[in-house]
């Protein structure tokens, strides 16, 4: 199982390559970047686990050489939010990176499953779609846009209004829509551990807005030094494994994630009644070996849930059309 880390010298491209390193399923790992993805291959070879691991930067076919192979490929290349910057306001950078990568994915390992992390998720994942799209590769049931920080973010701040931080690890809330501010939709009534009687009103939209406004309580403590890199680095790795166990045969693996809904027309017939026509959503996803193998509904939401989901549609909308214009319009 060759795995890949596109943007490995990075803030999250490091700690990321590092957990994936440590993952027994791996049995290859290749990085690329820019800068110094040699040295950090060397520095993760020592490492003894099995997976080998080799470094590649532009020159020489880099990316060619580390894409050939790969059963999965991971993007967190990208610049940081900076202090007041939204993930939007990463766009114009962030895209021209992701449709560059994604070519060289089309071009190198076009049957393998694409995991983007680089932000904005909700714009980027349709950038690497229509990328496929023009070179004739697209699967949808293998692109995904990795939303599961928002999942652990609600997990453990879940844990600690409960009062006990050990249920971290066992916390689930499910969390849909996209992968930004208000798009972020936390299910808190399907939560696995009921939450306080108490926590209502403004004690329970103090909750939500933490989670959709998670990374900038990250920005704001690095004092512009960057944006939550640890946590998404772990985030990643969790869905990679989840995954690359799916790929393997082990069932029953069900997590949110931001897909194109042609993945599973049967589960976007069931979900347009609430989100209309978009072409993407995060929503549970059960996975397979060959990636979607269903997309789940959304559950029983309350009026406040579905407020929060008619909220979203608007942001997501304009998301979408901003990373399939950005394609149309560019050179590839």
């Amino acid at each position: 199982m060759k795995a890949v880390v596109l943007g490995a010298a990075g803030g999250i491209g490091q700690p990321l390559s590092l957990l994936l390193k440590s993952n027994p399923l791996i049995t290859e790992l290749s990085l690329y970047d820019i800068v110094n993805a040699p040295g950090v291959a060397v520095d993760l070879s020592h490492i003894a686990t099995p997976a080998k691991v080799e470094g590649y930067l532009p020159a020489d076919d880099g990316l060619k050489k580390t894409l050939t192979g790969a059963n999965i490929v991971v993007i967190p290349a990208g610049i940081p939010r900076k202090p007041g910057m939204t993930r939007d306001d990463l766009f114009k950078i962030n895209a021209g990176i992701v449709r560059d990568l994604a070519t060289g994915i089309a071009e190198h390992a076009p049957k393998a499953f694409v995991l983007v992390i680089s932000n904005p998720v909700n714009s980027t994942v349709p950038i690497v779609a229509e990328v496929f799209k023009n070179k004739g590769v697209f699967d949808p049931k293998r692109l995904f846009g990795v939303t599961t920080l928002d999942v652990v973010r609600a997990s453990t701040f879940v844990s600690e209004i409960i009062g006990d931080r050990g249920l971290a690890t066992s916390v689930t809330v499910p969390v849909v829509g996209g992968h930004s501010g208000i798009t972020i939709v936390p299910i808190l009534s399907q939560s696995s551990h009921p939450l306080p009687a108490s926590l209502t009103g403004d004690a329970r939209a103090a909750l939500i807005n933490r989670i959709q406004f998670g990374g900038d309580e990250v920005v704001k403590a690095k004092d512009g030094a960057g944006s939550a890199t640890l946590s998404m680095a772990f985030a990643g790795a969790e869905f990679a494994g989840k995954v690359l166990r799916a790929a393997k045969g082990e069932t029953g693996i069900v997590a949110p994630t931001y897909v194109n809904l042609a993945a599973d027309s049967t589960g976007a017939k069931a979900l347009s009644g609430i989100i209309g026509d978009l072409e993407y959503f995060s929503a549970p996803v059960e996975l397979g070996p060959e990636g979607v193998k269903k997309i789940n509904g959304l559950g029983s939401l309350d009026d406040s849930e579905k407020k929060l989901v008619e909220a979203a549609l608007g942001d997501l909308k304009t998301n979408i059309e901003k990373g399939v214009s950005f394609v149309g319009s560019s050179k590839l």
